[in-house]
């Protein structure tokens, strides 16, 4: 991660990581700026949240009378159902239209959904409204890093993403803080009826969280779009005869996976880490309070105030971590994104498995927030890694089946946890077997994958460098 640095001046010679010349004209520093800073609102909005509905975890599964494996499914599998349907197609808008458009679209659209959800009066009818939420959001990290990636230059763009990492600290630190005192506060709420609904004291909390995505929405449409990197002169292109069949099929992702099978040494370790890690971090991501709840005796109040501060420490520390340790790799290795992400990888895996060890509400909770400092420092340059190799003509696709492996066993994670749960520990009690069963069988893979994908992504650097791209 790195801290804010000032733009290049148009026509200033780029290098990308250790300085491939290349000549172009990039946007004005105030106008890239203003659109990372609607990027990072958006992106609060997705994890606030996202970690507030976290908090509600207990009262949802008492008033719908809920399975673990149940309220697993409804936080995670719920939200990746039509991912490969809605959200392939809306990365492929970003590659052919304005990006700002897409954005606005989609923030308007979660904030409507998100607030339909806390009117939803049976378990199917609110897994209907995560399924929903999840094609809305869909599409703002595809065309969020698409946008980034022509608005900063290369060596810049890192930097531009440690930035973006504010919105996920705002929305996992006040996310703790504000949902956990709402939840506690809701639940001495009467039901509201209306007409034919009733509306529990937690669903006011939904109703009201949606309304500032819509005016994200709005804010998007003031963002000045820039103009996309010219695509490489060997680039597929879509032949100018294709049938419709074929080009549905290219805007379903075809061409974007042919690119990442291609390189299959360079994407496959990166995915696959990706995948591995996402499982075990949304995971406990989502299970988190219930085992503080389960484990500690305490409730979410207590345990929202004392997240916030964690996470607040251990995500303002990563940034801290990342810049330094991605700037001093970069003197020394071209492969400096990815070899940071493997040494914080290890990083998350010891401090994760310890912190579910840990005798003590405080002891686990400090941990909890070292393992969430090492995926801070991590996540940037990952996330740049991807950037720096996909092809430029198609790369919000490659960018959005990425960040599929994220989203889909992201979001298994929870259901994943519960299963596990339900069939392997079966005591309700015992949470924190379950939550020790699957850290410590996914974060030593994803570590080993992460490892493995030094040496064909300097190879790939090398490459492009050579080329002048």
């Amino acid at each position: 991660m790195a801290g804010p640095t000032l733009m290049a001046e148009p026509g200033e010679a780029l290098t990308v990581e250790t300085g491939a010349p290349a000549t172009r004209e990039w946007p004005a520093a105030g106008s890239a700026y203003w659109a990372l800073l609607v990027i990072v609102l958006a992106t609060f909005i997705t994890f606030f949240d996202a970690v507030t509905f976290g908090m509600l975890a207990e009262r949802i599964k008492h008033d719908f009378g809920l399975t673990d494996s149940q309220l697993g499914f409804l936080a995670g599998p719920a939200s990746i159902v039509c991912y490969l349907f809605v959200g392939i197609p809306l990365a492929r808008l970003a590659d052919i239209y304005p990006r700002k458009y897409v954005l606005a679209g989609g923030a308007a659209a979660v904030g409507l959904v998100i607030s339909l959800g806390g009117l939803a009066q049976t378990f199917t009818q609110f897994v209907g409204s995560r399924v929903f939420l999840a094609a809305g959001g869909s599409a703002h990290a595809p065309s969020s890093y698409s946008l980034l990636a022509d608005a900063f230059p290369p060596k810049k763009l890192t930097r531009a993403f440690a930035l973006l990492q504010f919105g996920f600290i705002g929305g996992t630190v006040l996310g703790p803080l504000i949902g956990g005192k709402l939840v506690v506060m809701s639940a001495t709420w009467a039901p509201t009826v209306i007409g034919p609904l009733t509306i529990r004291g937690w669903q006011w909390i939904l109703i009201v969280m949606g309304l500032p995505a819509v005016l994200i929405g709005l804010l998007f449409l003031t963002v000045k779009e820039p103009s996309r990197m010219a695509p490489a002169v060997d680039a597929p292109k879509v032949p100018a005869d294709a049938g419709f069949g074929r080009r549905v099929l290219t805007f379903m992702g075809l061409d974007a996976l042919k690119a990442i099978n291609a390189k299959p040494r360079v994407y496959y370790p990166l995915f696959g880490a990706l995948a591995l890690s996402a499982v075990e971090v949304f995971g406990l991501q989502f299970w988190r309070v219930p085992f503080m709840v389960r484990t500690f005796g305490w409730d979410e109040a207590q345990i929202g105030a004392a997240l916030s501060v964690t996470v607040l420490i251990g995500s303002l520390s990563g940034l801290l971590l990342g810049s330094v340790m991605v700037e001093w790799l970069a003197k020394r290795h071209k492969d400096a994104n990815v070899r940071a992400a493997a040494i914080c990888a290890c990083g998350v895996m010891v401090s994760t498995i310890a912190a579910i060890l840990m005798p003590t509400p405080w002891a686990s909770l400090i941990l909890f927030g070292i393992s969430g400092m090492f995926g801070m420092a991590g996540a940037v340059p990952q996330n740049a890694a991807v950037q720096r190799v996909a092809p430029n003509e198609m790369r919000g696709q490659v960018t959005a089946f990425y960040l599929f492996m994220f989203t889909f066993f992201g979001a298994m994670g929870s259901f994943v946890v519960g299963r596990v749960q339900d069939v392997v520990v079966g005591d309700p009690t015992q949470l924190w077997k379950a939550l020790l069963i699957t850290a410590g069988t996914l974060l030593p893979l994803a570590t080993f994958l992460m490892i493995r994908a030094i040496r064909p992504y300097r190879e790939e650097v090398e490459r492009l460098e050579a080329e002048g791209r």
